[in-house]
């Protein structure tokens, strides 16, 4: 029972994410994107799902950084610095995150070219 209440809760919040954040819409689409395009770009089935993974995993930082977000405007909608570190901080993951997933497109495809 646990199993399922834990299920549905994450479907619950990922609708929720989807409704409310376009990061998350945007990040969604490119995983959706990246299931065929991994098979193209990738040399070999094991590259296909290193490219699938990397792009999902920018969708999970991202909805860590939008839950982190949405908790720090519950606390407080003033202008407060702290909060708003907490905030670049979340968005610094994201960012080192898409970095990381664009060298890893980059290299399978020059892989797939050579």
């Amino acid at each position: 029972m646990r199993w399922w209440r834990a299920t549905l809760n994450s479907k619950n919040g990922l609708l929720f994410a989807l409704r409310s954040e376009r990061a998350v819409r945007e990040e969604v689409v490119a995983v959706l994107l990246a299931l065929p395009l991994a098979f193209v770009v990738g040399a070999t089935a094991m590259r296909a799902i290193q490219l699938i993974c990397v792009v999902a995993l920018v969708l999970v930082v991202e909805l860590l950084n939008s839950a982190v977000e949405k908790l720090a405007d519950r606390v407080t909608l003033e202008r407060d610095p702290q909060i708003g570190a907490v905030k670049d901080i979340g968005s610094a993951a994201v960012g080192v995150t898409l970095v990381m997933a664009l060298a890893f497109w980059i290299f399978a495809i020059f892989e797939r070219l050579s």
